[in-house]
């Protein structure tokens, strides 16, 4: 059985760096991403008076405390990370000076409303552009309360961030539970933290640094899983992280009829362990919007593999797909559609069709989508000559993808 390690998980990367700038102490961070999104992050850190040395696979950062960051010379800028724009946001709106927050490429265009009318209720100061970046946030007095209706982790993160600086404790009730890595990481901290269920909340107050460790990405490892069962080849994935909000296409996987196994060795913060692939027959079936948010980022995936599964696979509640790095339905749907898959959307819904094989009908264009781009990786070992154009926008994410791939599939 072949092995394979998949690179640190950037969405812990990105709010390890975040906390420990307003922690009390030098946080040491083992295991760190680096990727696009990551350095965009150490940038806006160095903007913001914050020092940070690398220390063979750590990074080691300076805190500042809570109210130690400096005014920024210029606008914070976010790359095209949305995660990073909307913590950002969080975190500047409880700062006792003025900033902007801005990106490049498809940030741009990416919506931005929802994360500053969630904190408007907490009293920030904050505007969009038209409901886009540039974020712009004035000094405000931070109040507690409740904010519900939430339904993205990063509006959440983005919450939980301010709720440091409010006045009285912020209580945070979602539609439906999302990942919740900013609560385990504040609590390593020593914040105040709540969590149950949908429901989670923290008091105002200083945190404490800590030494971390970050587990290896899940989502980076699902095209390398998808692509195991496309092309009948058992695999087993090491060192990964298993936290429980991220694990919704490995259950998706097993709701499909696929034989997979999760062994965990590592609870706290960050549960990881490992995770074994055996050759599967895969069946089509129903998804509900309940499921979509644990595996928000692997929806492409589970849509290639339902397009080589027998029957039909429904996956509702996805609309919010339109608002990434790509317009997420249609680059999905121009995906199936190169691979002779037929698969339609409506209404929040995507319904794919199982085909007898995949057909590489016209190369696929990845939309400079890092998700769309290994989504194709995975389905081209089932359907050889397959050609993906603008492959290299992987590095957004993952540097090294092509090289790994290479080495796991030949």
């Amino acid at each position: 059985m072949k092995a394979y390690t998949p690179p640190p998980d950037k969405s812990v990367t990105i709010r390890a760096l975040l906390l420990a700038a307003i922690a009390d102490g030098s946080t040491r961070i083992e295991n760190p991403l680096d990727c696009e999104d990551t350095r965009a992050a150490l940038r806006c850190l160095e903007a913001l008076g914050l020092r940070h040395c690398r220390d063979g696979n750590s990074v080691i950062v300076e805190g500042r405390g809570l109210k130690g960051l400096k005014r920024p010379s210029g606008p914070l800028c976010a790359g095209e990370s949305g995660a990073l724009a909307r913590l950002l946001a969080g975190l500047m709106s409880g700062q006792a000076f003025p900033s902007e927050i801005t990106g490049t490429g498809s940030l741009l265009s990416r919506p931005m409303e929802k994360t500053a009318a969630a904190l408007a209720k907490l009293g920030a100061r904050i505007k969009t552009g038209k409901g886009l970046l540039p974020f712009t946030i004035n000094p405000a007095r931070l109040k507690g309360g409740k904010v519900s209706g939430v339904d993205s982790a990063q509006v959440k993160s983005a919450l939980l961030l301010a709720g440091l600086y409010a006045a009285g404790p912020v209580d945070i009730k979602e539609k439906f539970p999302t990942r919740d890595h900013t609560e385990r990481l504040l609590a390593l901290l020593g914040a105040r933290v709540t969590k149950e269920g949908a429901r989670c909340g923290v008091a105002p107050g200083p945190l404490t640094a800590r030494p971390l460790a970050v587990p290896g990405d899940v989502s980076s490892a699902a095209p390398f899983m998808a692509a195991a069962l496309l092309s009948k080849e058992p695999l087993r994935i090491v060192s990964c992280g298993l936290n429980p909000t991220r694990l919704g296409f490995v259950d998706a996987l097993k709701k499909m009829g696929a034989r997979v196994t999760v062994t965990a060795s590592v609870a706290f913060p960050e549960p990881a362990g490992n995770i074994e692939l055996l050759p599967s027959e895969l069946k089509g079936t129903s998804f509900s919007p309940a499921e979509i948010p644990a595996m928000i980022d692997e929806v492409p995936l589970l849509a290639v593999l339902a397009g080589a599964a027998r029957g039909v696979t429904v996956i509702k509640g996805v609309e919010g797909l339109r608002g990434k790095e790509s317009d997420r339905i249609e680059s999905t749907l121009a995906l199936l559609a190169a691979l002779g898959v037929t698969a339609v959307y409506k209404n929040g819904t995507l319904t794919v069709t199982g085909a007898k094989g995949f057909t590489a009908l016209a190369p696929v264009n990845a939309f400079n989508d890092h998700r769309i781009a290994m989504a194709a990786a995975a389905a081209g070992t089932a359907c050889p000559g397959l050609k993906i154009t603008d492959r290299d926008c992987v590095a957004k994410s993952y540097p090294g993808f092509w090289k790994d791939f290479r080495k796991v599939f030949k």
